[in-house]
């Protein structure tokens, strides 16, 4: 069993790591997280860290295994702080607003844009140009903010759209006369 690349995953106490065959859960103030994690990865855990370690030093091993130990830091960050991604809407007469738990997007088309938030997330509109979406589990906040960015990206000749909030939009110079 190999040492190297053994970085322990801190658990701070409040949350609880329980481990199966191929799966781990964990839960903690903000909820209770479950993923599929492979088999071949030995997973140990004692009171205030758990350990990944990979059979063999293959290239295939070695991906799992950092796989595998982010994928399980994501979930115990998640639990006790929560991600959020920024989003910024630029563009004359672009706005968003909350209409109950769904976000409301007017980006110049002609009927506005209603996106529902998924189990687990939700939307906070701080103005009417800024976005922030929240929840525990990394992925699917990371994948509902690009949904939100796919319904009107930004353009590259205006920069228009929607955009993250450290995006930087490469502009392209208009026609010239």
């Amino acid at each position: 069993m190999s040492r190297i690349g053994r970085r322990p995953i801190e658990v701070p106490s409040g949350v609880v790591v329980a481990l199966s065959p191929g799966r781990v859960h964990v839960n903690g103030p903000l909820g209770e997280l479950s993923q599929a994690v492979p088999a071949r990865m030995q997973i140990e855990k004692t009171e205030s860290e758990i350990v990944v370690t990979r059979p063999t030093e293959r290239g295939g091993d070695r991906a799992l295994h950092g796989l595998t130990r982010t994928l399980i830091a994501n979930m115990v960050e998640g639990v006790t702080k929560g991600f959020e991604k920024h989003l910024e809407i630029q563009g004359v007469g672009y706005r968003a607003q909350l209409r109950g738990t769904d976000l409301e997007l007017a980006v110049g088309y002609s009927h506005a844009v209603v996106v529902k938030p998924r189990d687990g997330i939700s939307f906070d509109v701080p103005s009417p140009t800024a976005i922030v979406v929240k929840g525990i589990d990394k992925q699917m906040v990371g994948q509902t903010a690009a949904e939100i960015r796919k319904v009107r990206p930004p353009e590259p000749y205006k920069g228009k759209g929607i955009r993250y909030r450290d995006e930087q939009v490469r502009r392209k110079v208009g026609k010239r006369a």
